[in-house]
Order: C-alpha cells, then sequence, then structure tokens
C-alpha cells in the first residue's frame, strides 16, 4: 500500500526491453534509505518489487501485463519518474489509499492555468467513470489528488505549485498520456 504523496523523482538509467518483459532501472535517493531487495516501490503508481540495489539506483522486473497496462512500456532513458516506498503501519497517511495496481493509462486533454493551481482535464476509459467523483480521489502516476469535477468520460484535478515541483506531473502537457488508479473506497 501507499499513500499518493511522491517522495522524490527518480531518472530511468536504462529500461531492457524483451518479449518475457522489462528490466528497469531507476537513479534515486531518498527511496533508496531502507530499502533492501524485495521492497515494494511505486514507479508512476505501479507498484515494482525491488531486485537489486545499485549504489544510488534500484533495479526492478516489469512483467509483460504492467507493461501493457501502464505506462511504464514507454519510458526510455532519462525520463523522470515519480518514486515512493511502500506505506509502513504507524506512519501518517497524507494522501489517500494506493494499492499501486494501475486502472488505465489516460491522456491529459487540456492543461489550464487558475490562480495558483493548474488544472488537468483527462479523459478517462468506458467503465471507470463511475469511480471517479467530485471531491474523490484518484492517483495519477503515482500522485494523490483530489477530483475537482468530471462530466461524461472527462474529469479535471488541480495541480498546486508545490505538486507541480515536486511530482512529474508539473512537467505533463496536453497528450501526455499518464498512469491512473481510482480511489479505493469508491471500488
Amino acid at each position: 500500500m501507499f499513500t499518493g504523496l511522491v517522495e522524490e523523482i527518480g531518472t530511468v538509467r536504462r529500461i531492457e526491453k524483451g518479449s518475457q518483459g522489462a528490466r528497469l532501472t531507476v537513479a534515486a535517493r531518498e527511496v533508496l534509505d531502507g530499502t533492501r531487495i524485495g521492497d515494494s516501490i511505486a514507479v508512476n503508481g505501479a507498484c515494482l518489487t525491488v531486485v537489486e540495489l545499485q549504489a544510488s539506483a534500484l533495479v526492478a522486473e516489469v512483467m509483460p501485463e504492467t507493461l501493457r497496462v501502464t505506462n511504464l512500456g514507454y519510458l526510455q532513458a532519462g525520463d523522470r519518474v515519480n518514486l515512493e516506498r511502500a506505506l509502513q503501519l504507524g506512519q501518517r497517511l497524507g494522501g489517500h489509499l494506493v494499492s499501486g495496481h494501475i486502472d488505465a493509462v489516460v491522456e491529459i486533454t487540456s492543461r489550464r492555468k487558475v490562480g495558483i493551481a493548474w488544472e488537468l482535464t483527462l479523459a478517462v476509459p468506458a467503465g471507470l467513470e463511475r469511480y471517479i467523483v467530485p471531491k474523490g480521489s484518484v492517483c495519477l502516476d503515482g500522485t494523490s489528488l483530489t477530483v475537482i469535477s468530471q462530466q461524461g468520460n472527462e474529469f479535471v484535478v488541480g495541480i498546486i505549485p508545490h505538486t507541480a515541483q515536486k511530482t512529474i506531473l508539473g512537467t505533463k502537457e496536453p497528450g501526455a498520456k499518464v498512469n491512473l488508479e481510482v480511489d479505493l473506497v469508491a471500488r
């Protein structure tokens, strides 16, 4: 389980794709503290198992299903990713409960400045819209956000300056594909 509060932005060092899956190496600092082989790390919101630790990176194996249902298959060396260590019992739950199991890859259809925030509009696949409600939670690329509005197959979230600076969502433009996990409570 995770909270959707991104701890740091990592950088993809390499992704080795094959017919059986991929091996992903991500440069990181903060999330390596206390991390052991076998621990779970959310990479853009997708729960991955650490299979190797390097001096300043973690390595995870990514199965074909994960590549199919997330945006991890689009990653290339140099791409930035959101990282979060798994929740520990007794920790504060500052975001919302996040499983790290991605429901869909969704597209940002528009981005506009509203006051201090950026509002992102996203298109959601049929069948998932019933789990997205105003004032409910969603997780986009591992970031816990509150839904501002929802109409038909689109919903809107707001990104405050802190979130824009501390996650990769601040750099996402219309057309970008992000991982969506709907709220566990809504299920």
